[in-house]
């Protein structure tokens, strides 16, 4: 008998073929298979007379199939099959595209449910490749319908009949990480039935009961995952850093912090001297002075005796803060040194040996900080650069140099309050909402691709007044021109050197050049000795290009305001007035409000928030990368409500039964979900 942990190749009529396609989807078990969620549902209950279809809806029509299926052969892989159907209202034309088996498979004077796109004009009725069903079948009509996120090889169908076969093999075997009492008193209804109706709902209804239940269940499942991990951080004692005058940092410093950055500065100073490691998140805007608050904290644990290391994503950035930072910390006593990939073997092996004597207080690089060969003498705190950069794999790797270090991630990707709890949840949150005095606005424009040649012309005239430029490639699909990223910035840079700016030194980037070669580029562009920059948004975050003054970003609708705001971020950063260009001929409403939002301010975590509520949490809860399990069926852009009911429900649950023994179906699930050893959460 199958349980949940079965392979889903054992699942009946799915196979090994199947369960290579599933794979794609991170579906590998009967739970997977089960738990992989409808991203939305066609209502196929009604069904309409041939008369009353509309154009452009998608509708169910029952008719009669008039006279036998036609055949016939356009081109080479372009073959149709034609009908028509019939109902006492009027003629429907239909035509399926390469699906040859649909002549035999379709008989005149038999009736049929066609489902489909409705097209033509008012007198005469057309479907392209409906689906059909005979007459009286209700598998893929006559009910509401899944629809399920797809991938190469898989169809709506195969996971229809897959996720089916499975909740068959499995229901009776469902046990309810919800315990009974919090279930009644929020109520809730049984897990058998959430899962069979968020798959295959009775009703509207029915589906509203299930999907509350399995949100609750999600968020409260979180809420008690990363309540266990923050009680486990205080549970470990550090000796406490004290007694540091942080004026005297201060003092060193050519410029006043501001309010937001003394603020985190102290709550930052208030972890390290709490007696149990510090794990915070500086979360602020392109701009915002996060280095120099990891700055003091790293002042705070050289005056401790403590050594202290810096990881950034590159080579570049990483020397990008060494240039910036060793200059403020000679002066304060603390010796500093870059590690990094490409330094020469002699100098590598003269840093390894002052830090493994204490000699050296803070080590700035990349991945080498955590290569096995490196050991510090008394590694007490961990900075990380851009959080999203790293898995939490690497964070830990880096941490586990030490004896219980204090970690201090930073990042410059403004998220929503309401999503930072679910995504640094095992992290407290220092948020830097003030830019420094001076910091330039990004004056940013949204436009079609009619304005080209005059965008041509503002960036020669920039270029010749010696600023640099960036040019960003849309993210690339399968039905561009260009197959892959690095053809379509090669040929993009190709068309603006001998076409557009054959006086100009042109470069390009992109995510399948060796990292060398990337930072190469990048390392040219920043020295001034390339005048335009074409790249894919592998420059998101990257070095610090203060003679950089426009962005242009073509087919700005294909990526999240997020992310455009990121990019937004890489000018603006010197004493030159900055643009950022954003080229879309995509004109529905919804990109052109996208759009405007850009346009109206530079403020991140306003544009978050409205990147949340236009877009949901997807681009949020992409990846894994912060080693919590993702949302599957929770939108935290309108869930609030229940994530709050749940969260109570977790605390009171924690407060009566702290360590879950009475629950073990609990933590056995948060166990899982957080992978985690059941013995570390029980």
């Amino acid at each position: 008998m199958a349980d949940l942990q079965t392979d889903v190749r054992y699942i009946k009529g799915i196979g090994e073929q199947r369960a290579k396609a599933l794979g794609k989807l991170h579906i590998a078990t009967l739970r997977d298979l089960i738990s992989y969620f409808p991203r939305s549902y066609e209502d196929r209950r009604e069904r309409k007379a041939i008369r009353e279809l509309q154009e452009g809806e998608s509708a169910c029509v029952e008719a009669m199939v008039a006279a036998p299926p036609t055949h016939s052969r356009v081109r080479k892989g372009l073959e149709l099959v034609k009908l028509r159907a019939v109902d006492n209202t009027g003629t429907l034309d239909i035509t399926f595209f390469n699906q040859i088996y649909r002549k035999d498979s379709l008989r005149a004077g038999e009736t049929y449910t066609f489902y489909g796109k409705v097209e033509g004009t008012a007198r005469r009725r057309q479907m392209v490749n409906p689906l059909v069903e005979r007459e009286g079948q209700r598998a893929l009509t006559g009910r509401i319908v899944p629809i399920y996120p797809l991938t190469a090889g898989v169809t709506q169908t195969l996971l229809i009949k897959a996720i089916q076969q499975g909740l068959e093999a499995c229901r009776e075997q469902l046990e309810d990480p919800l315990p009974e009492e919090i279930r009644q008193a929020h109520r809730l209804c049984h897990i058998s039935y959430a899962y069979d109706q968020i798959h295959f709902p009775a009703s509207d209804e029915a589906l509203s009961i299930a999907r509350r239940r399995l949100v609750f269940e999600e968020l409260f499942l979180l809420a008690i995952g990363l309540k266990t991990l923050r009680s486990q951080r205080t549970e470990v004692a550090v000796p406490p850093c004290t007694g540091t005058d942080m004026e005297a940092f201060y003092g060193k410093l050519s410029f006043s912090l501001t309010g937001a950055q003394r603020r985190a500065i102290g709550e930052i100073s208030a972890d390290m001297a709490s007696g149990h490691p510090m794990n915070r998140l500086v979360q602020g805007d392109v701009g915002s002075g996060k280095t120099m608050v990891a700055a003091a904290a790293i002042y705070l644990a050289a005056r401790n005796g403590l050594q202290a290391a810096l990881m950034a994503p590159t080579e570049i950035l990483a020397e990008q803060h060494y240039r910036s930072l060793s200059p403020l910390f000679e002066e304060l006593g603390i010796r500093c040194a870059l590690l990094t990939g490409s330094l020469a073997a002699k100098t590598r092996r003269s840093i390894l040996t002052q830090l493994s004597a204490g000699e050296i207080q803070l080590a700035i690089g990349t991945h080498a900080l955590i290569s096995d060969d490196v050991a510090y003498a008394n590694l007490g705190l961990v900075v990380t650069d851009e959080q999203h950069r790293f898995g939490v794999n690497q964070r830990s790797a880096l941490s586990a140099k030490g004896e219980n270090p204090h970690l201090l991630v930073m990042s410059a990707t403004p998220i929503p309050r309401t999503l930072s709890l679910m995504i640094y949840g095992d992290l407290d949150v220092s948020i830097i909402d003030e830019l420094p005095p001076g910091r330039q606005r990004v004056d940013t424009f949204a436009v079609t691709s009619d304005y080209r040649q005059r965008i041509y012309a503002f960036l020669d005239k920039h270029m010749e007044a010696g600023r640099q430029v960036y040019m960003i490639c849309p993210l690339v699909e399968e039905n561009d021109a260009f197959p892959d990223d690095r053809k379509a910035v090669t040929a993009y840079a190709k068309h603006l050197q001998e076409e557009v700016f054959p006086q100009r030194r042109i470069a390009f980037v992109h995510g399948k050049m060796k990292p060398k070669e990337k930072e190469a580029v990048m390392a040219s562009f920043a020295a001034g000795e390339t005048n335009l920059l074409v790249s894919t948004t592998v420059v998101e975050v990257g070095v610090d290009v203060p003679n950089a003054a426009v962005i242009v970003v073509e087919n700005a609708e294909r990526f999240g305001l997020s992310q455009l705001h990121q990019l937004r971020g890489r000018v603006g950063r010197g004493p030159h007035k900055s643009y950022c260009i954003l080229i879309s001929d995509n004109r529905s409403e919804e990109t052109r409000k996208r759009l405007r939002v850009m346009t109206k301010t530079n403020d991140g975590f306003r544009i978050a928030e409205e990147d949340l509520r236009l877009r949901g949490p997807g681009d949020f809860f992409g990846q894994r990368q912060h080693g919590l399990p993702a949302l599957k069926i929770a939108d935290l852009s309108c869930d609030i409500a229940l994530l709050k009911e749940a969260q109570e429900a977790a605390e009171a649950l924690l407060r009566e039964d702290p360590e879950l023994t009475r629950h073990p179906l609990t933590a056995r699930r948060i166990a899982e979900l957080f992978a985690l050893h059941r013995n570390t959460l029980n």
